[in-house]
Formats: structure tokens, C-alpha cells, sequence
């Protein structure tokens, strides 16, 4: 079953057009782009029944070039140096990497530059959606997720863009006994056993005050909230450079 592909990228819908207009001819393709940008997921919607061939493996590469007409090759840059022949066959190489080499000028006919999603903003919101409702569907969570838009990580596209979705949901909905259970083996892998009390304390207090901060709207209010006198709040932000 093909992965659903999702896109409100104008970039990214005329490099699905252009595949489209050519996957009935015998010729060959290369999406080309950064890792995680959506490129396998893009071409197997396109080519749901085509046969796959990763490049790490070169033989297997050259078996299936030999038995089929159609055939989709993956991790394309992994294939450097070998000798390839492409004639009277419909090969799409997906390549992670942006940079053009003769080789890829020699054997196909169109390429493709995938957009990384630095460059498809349209695209973040879309994707958020749709792991929002996976995250709540696999972890059976019925409240609503709210998600900090400064905290999301597209450093690596879309995969980093996803693990940072995932941990704010799971901070959100985490209940105490969870959130001491990720404490508890933070601390057991991360102790030294120097000075551990004074290095770690800051583990719980930043968050209490910086959560308390935004919560309370003021220091005096805070200080009251947390039962402490205004000095000794004062004294601890200046400690932990909250700003």
C-alpha cells in the first residue's frame, strides 16, 4: 500500500505533474533532494505497483534491471561508479542529495529538485495536522494537542520535523508519574556523582519558574503562587538566567 503523500507545494505539485505526464513513456527520472523531503512517499503514489531496488545493494540493482522494465531505485547515490544501463526501461531513481553529477545528466531523460521543507513552508502545517492525528490515534489521546510553532525542528525535513511534534505532544499529555519516570532515567544514565545535587537542581526548577512566569504573569504573583518570598524568586531567576 503506497504511502499518502500530502503537499500544498506549487514546486512540489509540477514535479508530481511532470511524473505523471511521463509514467506511461520509456524513459527515466530522478527525483533528487535532502533526506526526509518526501521523496519515496511522492513516487510511490505515482508508481504504486513498481518494483523497488535499494542502491546499497548493487547486485540486487543489476538482477532487477535485467528482469524488469519497469523499476524504481532508491538511495541512488549509493550506486556511484557502477555501470548502468538504462535502454528500452522506465527507471526513477530517488538521490538524496541536491548535487547534479554527469552521470545523473547521461542516464535520465527529466530531474526533479524535491524542495526541502525550509522551502515549502505551506507544507509544515499540513504535515503538523496529519501527525497530530496519528499521534492521537496511536497513543489513544482524546484531548486536544496544542503545538508550539518556535519549538517544531525541520532541520531534518520532515523526520525532525516529526520527533519534534511527538515530544510536545507527549510533554502535554504526560501525567506525573510519567514525567517522574523520564526524570528517573535521565538521572540514572546522567550522574556522576560530583556536586549531582547542585547540577541537576535546575532540571526542575527552571521549568517551574519559567512555566510559572508565563502562567503567573509577574514575579510577585509567581512568588506568591509558589509560597516563597520575592527576593528568594528573584535571586533564583537571576541564578538561572531566565529571562
Amino acid at each position: 500500500m503506497p504511502h499518502q503523500f500530502f503537499t500544498h507545494s506549487k514546486q512540489v505539485q509540477a514535479i508530481i505533474k511532470g511524473l505523471n505526464l511521463t509514467k506511461s513513456l520509456q524513459v527515466s527520472s530522478i527525483l533528487m533532494g535532502e533526506p526526509y523531503t518526501g521523496k519515496k512517499s511522492l513516487i510511490s503514489n505515482i508508481y504504486p505497483d513498481a518494483v523497488y531496488a535499494d542502491g546499497g545493494d548493487r547486485e540486487s540493482v543489476k538482477q532487477l534491471l535485467g528482469e524488469h522494465e519497469e523499476l524504481v531505485i532508491t538511495n541512488f547515490e549509493k550506486l556511484t561508479g557502477a555501470t548502468l544501463d538504462f535502454n528500452n526501461r522506465r527507471i526513477i531513481a530517488i538521490y538524496n542529495s541536491t548535487i547534479q553529477s554527469k552521470t545523473i545528466d547521461n542516464l535520465f531523460a527529466f530531474i526533479y529538485q524535491m524542495p526541502s521543507l525550509r522551502e515549502r513552508p505551506e507544507d509544515i502545517d499540513l504535515f503538523m495536522g496529519e501527525f497530530i492525528k496519528e499521534i492521537k490515534s496511536i497513543l489513544l489521546i482524546k484531548e486536544e494537542i496544542t503545538i508550539d510553532p518556535s519549538m517544531l525542528d525541520i532541520s531534518d525535513n520532515i523526520r525532525s520535523l516529526k520527533t519534534s511534534i511527538y515530544r510536545q505532544a507527549f510533554s502535554q499529555t504526560s501525567d506525573a508519574q510519567e514525567i517522574q519516570n523520564i526524570i528517573y532515567h535521565y538521572l540514572y544514565h546522567h550522574m556522576k556523582g560530583k556536586n549531582d545535587y547542585h547540577t541537576y537542581l535546575p532540571l526542575y526548577e527552571r521549568p517551574l519558574i519559567e512555566a510559572g512566569l508565563k502562567k503567573a504573569g509577574s514575579q510577585l504573583k509567581l512568588a506568591e503562587m509558589l509560597g516563597i518570598n520575592r527576593n528568594t524568586l528573584r535571586k533564583k531567576i537571576h541564578e538561572l538566567r531566565i529571562h
